[in-house]
């Protein structure tokens, strides 16, 4: 069953099925961000909406919809001659969902709302009926205060009588099942508004947990549709990017003064690699350079010992450092952000935290980070972006010096080689960079994902090695890594992440083991399509006919699938054999990012404004 999200630029969002049924516990219609943008709470899972005529009851859920998205997702039902379309959207920046029902009738009828309420951290279910609360009717609506948070919820529907229901709905999420999580929630029902209408109407039903009550709903539905239009235009692009636009922007949230990335909904928070991975597509093809510089600035504000974030906890914003990539990412993210931008005064600002983060990498940091007497960076376990670890195994280790780590190390190297000349700061940076690339052109006789354990695991990590701004290898092995990674691991969805050939290969994602061991052994991830396009037009020169052939190939046949009712999401993962089972989450950062970055940039070839100041690898001024 397909899903629909809609986010409020904090972290909250309102999520259910095309058919506005719970499949999972992370959906609901109003999950609210306690601690911005993380901390999220489930507090209304569902809405029953009924109507009744003088002679007969309807529930919706029991009739076919009619799904479309255009801003907002919107449901068109058609019964015994009465028309109801329902459109669901947030207020940017609050913790308020609002649903616009507009009805079409030529007789009187009663309209009847039943909320569901919940009141739990979104990672947990209610294995018993234990949620208590209090509550108040008063005004237009209800005050609903559970006794196991601070937070109040608040009901509003003008017009309407509201009579106490008070009994327990138990959900069985069937997506959760799948995935041998916790799959049964208590809930409660509330109660039950009732709207009796004479002829064709239209009313906003609010759900929030906002202390300031004082809501015009109509004004903040145009209000955001207008945010959201200007979003379209400023990015300036065709309109067959705009589901993508939109889509980018659900990722994007305020985090204190500043702002951050959600990697992927509905159950990640803020990671470094996803958000870093993510900013091109977020905010530099779609044009938000503000949102860029103030992603960098907040992240750099949390480097230690040279190590960008991994993640923040949700629950209890915990920082993690483990991870050897993110911070060679965050090198790359700033130029690329350069090359759009040529803010100098931003590179003045971030210097000090890019040369920490090479003398880091040279002198060694933590989790066993460091520059080799090879001059390649070593790291222990689990700390590549296939970091899946099960109590105290990796299914994919990639220890001491995997693939794209040198990959990454010798680009960030480059860059900074670049920046020291453009900048006229002395080039430090330049002589390290020739020795990595001779040491690993010298080990690299054969295409390693792990160096030095001379692992030969047919896996897409060796497409780095081809897709950044600097690379270490010739022509002909770029153009021999692109062919066997078109040739074993390219499907309509992305890339697979290993060989169909090997042993280890799992491909389906959900079978007779432990889904992680899958995560990284043959399960497609979309976000490497962004690299693999790249790369094939790159060793082409991006020519026109290559570049046809690879929209055709690569994007056109996975755009079709998801038809013009798509909003835009992608899924994290896919199952790497057909029929391509979406699994994961149903709308991740880098996947949307990625797709979109890659159509732009390299298939539509719409390169930064500024690349042509920062393409040579030497640049003296």
């Amino acid at each position: 069953m397909r899903e629909w999200i809609v986010t409020n630029g904090i972290g909250g969002y309102a999520s259910l099925t095309y058919k506005n049924t719970n499949t999972r516990k992370f959906h609901g219609l109003l999950i609210s961000s306690l601690n911005p943008p993380v901390e999220r709470w489930v507090f209304v899972s569902n809405i029953i909406d009924q109507f009744q005529t003088k002679k007969k009851k309807y529930e919706l859920k029991d009739f076919n919809s009619s799904f479309n998205f255009d801003i907002y997702p919107s449901f068109s039902y058609n019964i015994n001659n009465v028309k109801i379309n329902k459109e669901i959207f947030m207020e940017n920046g609050k913790n308020t969902t609002i649903l616009r029902y507009n009805i079409k009738t030529s007789k009187p009828i009663t309209l009847t709302h039943n909320p569901i309420i919940n009141s739990r951290h979104f990672y947990d279910t209610n294995r018993h009926r234990y949620l208590t609360f209090d509550y108040e009717i008063y005004g237009d609506g209800i005050k609903i205060k559970p006794r196991n948070t601070d937070k109040t919820i608040k009901i509003l529907l003008k017009n309407s009588d509201f009579t106490p229901l008070e009994y327990w709905e138990e959900l069985y999420y069937e997506n959760d099942l799948d995935r041998n999580e916790s799959w049964v929630d208590n809930n409660v029902q509330i109660g039950q508004f009732k709207k009796t209408i004479k002829k064709s109407d239209e009313y906003f039903l609010i759900l929030t947990t906002e202390e300031n009550l004082n809501i015009d709903p109509s004004e903040i539905y145009i209000k955001e549709k207008k945010r959201k239009n200007d979003l379209i235009e400023n990015a300036n692009l065709p309109k067959k990017y705009e589901k993508l636009v939109l889509s980018t922007d659900n990722f994007i949230v305020s985090k204190g003064d500043s702002k951050s990335v959600i990697a992927g909904y509905h159950w990640f928070s803020d990671w470094g690699r996803d958000t870093l991975i993510s900013l091109p597509g977020l905010t530099l093809v779609t044009k938000r350079f503000d949102d860029a510089k103030q992603i960098l600035r907040n992240f750099s504000k949390y480097l230690r010992n040279g190590l960008i974030p991994n993640t923040f906890n949700d629950k209890d914003s915990t920082i993690h450092y483990n991870t050897v990539d993110a911070s060679l990412w965050y090198i790359d993210r700033v130029y690329q952000y350069l090359k759009y931008t040529n803010d100098r005064y931003f590179l003045s600002e971030i210097w000090s935290s890019l040369h920490s983060i090479i003398e880091s990498y040279k002198n060694g940091t933590d989790f066993e980070i460091k520059m080799d007497g090879d001059y390649l960076i070593s790291h222990a376990p689990g700390l590549t972006w296939m970091d899946v670890k099960i109590n105290d195994y990796y299914p994919t280790p990639r220890a001491r010096k995997a693939v794209e780590i040198q990959a990454l190390w010798y680009n960030a190297l480059k860059i900074m080689s670049n920046l020291s000349q453009l900048s006229g700061r002395e080039d430090v940076y330049f002589e390290l960079s020739e020795r990595v690339k001779e040491s690993f052109k010298f080990q690299y006789d054969k295409q390693y994902d792990v160096i030095d354990t001379k692992d030969t695991s047919v896996r897409p990590n060796q497409i780095f090695l081809v897709s950044l701004d600097f690379n270490m290898i010739d022509e002909i092995l770029q153009s021999r890594i692109v062919n066997t990674v078109q040739d074993k691991l390219l499907t309509i969805f992305g890339l697979r992440t290993l060989s169909p050939d090997d042993p280890n290969y799992k491909g389906s994602y959900i079978g007779p083991y432990n889904k992680d061991i899958a995560y990284h052994n043959g399960t497609v991830w979309p976000w490497l399509l962004g690299p693999f396009i790249k790369a094939f037009l790159k060793i082409r020169k991006y020519d026109y006919s290559s570049r046809k052939y690879a929209y055709n190939n690569f994007l056109e046949p996975m755009l079709e699938v998801f038809n013009e009712k798509w909003d835009g999401s992608i899924n994290e993962i896919y199952d790497g054999d057909p029929i391509y089972s979406p699994r994961g989450c149903i709308s991740q950062a880098w996947s949307v990012a990625e797709i979109l970055r890659a159509w732009v940039e390299d298939i539509n070839y719409i390169p930064p404004i500024n690349e042509k100041i920062f393409e040579l690898p030497e640049i003296c001024i």
